[in-house]
C-alpha cells in the first residue's frame, strides 16, 4: 500500500507531469524535422549534388542483385544502408540545432529578464531608538 501512495505522490507531481508533455511535444516535434528533412531539405541537397536521393542508397551485404530498391534489398537480405543513415543524420543534426538555438533563446530571456529591486530592511527598532538619543545629545 505504501508503494502505491509513493507513486501516487510521484505521478502528480510537477516535474512528472512536465516530463510526460514534454515526452509527447517532442514525438510530435519529432514528426516534424522528420517532414522537414525528408520532404524539403534532402531534397534539395539531393538536387544540388545531381539529383540524387540518399534515402534509397545502400551496398547489398547478401549478394543482392543490382537495381533493387532498399525496401527489396532488406527484404532479400542484409544491406548497409548509409543513404537512409545520412538522412537520419541530418534530421539529428537539424534538430540538435532547433534545440540549441531554444535553449539560447531561453538563457537570453533569464539574463534580460531584472530581478525587481528589493526593498530596503526596516531599520530595527534599537538602532532608531540609539539614533534618537544621539539626536537629542547634538541638540544639547
Amino acid at each position: 500500500m505504501a508503494v502505491m501512495q509513493e507513486f501516487k505522490e510521484f505521478a502528480v507531481k510537477g516535474n512528472a507531469i512536465d516530463l510526460a508533455v514534454g515526452v509527447i511535444i517532442g514525438a510530435a516535434f519529432g514528426k516534424i524535422v522528420d517532414s522537414i528533412v525528408g520532404d524539403l531539405v534532402m531534397p534539395l541537397v539531393g538536387k544540388l549534388v545531381g539529383g540524387l536521393d540518399f534515402s534509397s542508397y545502400y551496398i547489398p551485404l547478401a549478394g543482392q542483385a543490382a537495381g533493387l530498391t532498399l525496401a527489396e534489398a532488406k527484404k532479400t537480405g542484409a544491406v548497409f544502408a548509409y543513404g537512409n543513415f545520412i538522412t537520419i543524420l541530418v534530421n539529428f543534426i537539424i534538430l540538435a540545432f532547433i534545440i540549441f538555438m531554444m535553449v539560447r533563446q531561453i538563457n537570453r530571456m533569464k539574463k534580460e529578464t531584472p530581478a525587481a529591486p528589493a526593498e530596503p530592511a526596516p531599520t530595527p527598532e534599537d538602532v532608531v531608538l540609539l539614533r534618537e538619543i544621539r539626536d537629542s545629545l547634538r541638540k544639547n
